[in-house]
């Protein structure tokens, strides 16, 4: 099943190991990030240490929430809600998170919308989305969460119907599927009427992979920890808004079933180096990507980049595959508001501390709603016994992801 192969990335096989070799710049970024980590305002949230706050500013509607921080507010009730039928938008969901279409029983998670405490949000729609975006494209480039991001899109901007006037541009970004392959490296489609794209593009790590040894029946890949990956490198200046995400691959499993092995200032990182420890792996990653878009922006200043928080899992009693489940099925049971002014993904708010790179922060939002996950619902005439408590039904949580993004573009 294909979501059972992005629940294996999740298996928690963090390792911590000591530092040694010769990473030098690596590591002194890495520990210049430690030490903003340490400056910042000791605040906390469910066992996560908090940066410094953000300021929050009531603003009258009709005028620019600037100051807004988004992920501070509360889940309501909203009979307009869902935005879109999970029914009709079959052109664009996977049926592995169209969870209409799968024997469940409880959609209220569908009819609640995020309000932030003092801010006015733009009405959310369709063709106000493409109006927003006439003559622009918006990328999305990350890993499945991503492209759950980018069919909710879809979803939203066709208003869930069966839209042939949209047309197939993957070919202008080479996301073709190669021989063999069970799909394209991604997806990117144009609306017509306003020159609108929006695409998405598998990245699973956003860094670039390298093959050392091609020849070889198996191939390895040097996993550059400082280099973005090369479909960004090639296509930004065709982007208008872009959206990064990374996190739930930075698993030794992950690494060790795609031969992938770190590699910081073109050389490879020793088992004793502190970049060995994949967290401390991908928090470099998260610096150096935020830092280079950022420099990419003074050439592109109407560019607007966002890098988006990590998406809760809610497995309990155990992971995917040690018979963890999510089996609540009462939306909001474990509170409806969020009133920390900062995000619970220190790692994500470091790394654009300082640039012009935005975050998108949906952590502490979506960890409300542990309901929306697919948990143990298929499509198939069978149940597995697995539970999905990674993904989301969609319609769903990520919708709410992309009114947020809405809201600030």
């Amino acid at each position: 099943m294909e979501w059972i192969d992005e629940l294996q990335t999740e298996t928690k096989a963090m390792r911590n190991e000591a530092s040694s070799d010769g990473d030098d710049t690596a590591i002194c970024i890495l520990q210049q990030q430690e030490q903003e980590h340490l400056e910042d305002d000791g605040a906390s949230l469910a066992g996560f240490p908090g940066p410094a706050s953000r300021s929050l500013t009531h603003k009258s509607r009709g005028k620019v929430n600037k100051d807004c921080n988004y992920a501070k507010g509360k889940w309501v009730a909203d009979e307009k809600r869902p935005l879109y039928s999970g029914n009709e938008c079959k052109q664009w969901l996977s049926k592995m998170w169209a969870c209409r279409m799968m024997r469940r029983a409880h959609f209220s998670y569908e009819n609640y919308r995020w309000q932030p405490h003092g801010c006015e949000m733009p009405e959310f729609t369709g063709p106000n989305f493409l109006k927003r975006m006439k003559n622009q494209t918006l990328a999305f480039v990350g890993d499945s969460l991503g492209r759950q991001q980018f069919q909710s899109m879809m979803c939203i901007a066709t208003g869930g119907k069966y839209s042939p006037e949209v047309e197939d541009v993957g070919w202008k970004y080479g996301l073709v599927k190669a021989p063999g392959a069970l799909r394209p490296d991604g997806w990117a489609y144009q609306f017509p009427a306003t020159n609108t794209t929006i695409l998405f593009y598998w990245s699973a790590t956003l860094s670039e992979l390298e093959p050392l040894n091609a020849e070889r029946a198996v191939t390895s890949y040097a996993l550059h920890l400082d280099r973005p990956v090369t479909f960004l490198k090639k296509y930004l200046n065709s982007f208008d808004v872009l959206v990064l995400n990374t996190g739930h691959h930075w698993n030794r499993g992950k690494f060790n079933g795609n031969h992938w092995q770190l590699y910081a200032d073109g050389k490879p990182i020793g088992n004793g180096s502190r970049l060995a420890d994949l967290n401390r792996a991908k928090n470099l990653t998260l610096h150096s990507i935020a830092r280079w878009v950022d420099s990419e922006l003074a050439r592109h200043p109407q560019m607007k980049v966002f890098l988006r928080t990590i998406s809760p899992r809610h497995f309990v009693n155990g992971d995917w595959n040690t018979g963890g489940t999510c089996g609540n099925t009462i939306p909001l049971s474990n509170g409806s508001e969020v009133l920390q002014d900062h995000s619970i993904d220190i790692p994500a708010e470091s790394a654009v501390k300082g640039t012009r790179v935005k975050l998108l922060d949906i952590t502490a939002i979506s960890k409300l709603r542990d309901e929306g996950h697919i948990s143990n619902s298929t499509f198939r005439k069978a149940s597995t016994g697995i539970n999905d408590c990674l993904h989301w039904c969609l319609p769903g949580i990520p919708d709410m992801w992309n009114e947020l993004l809405f809201a600030q573009i």
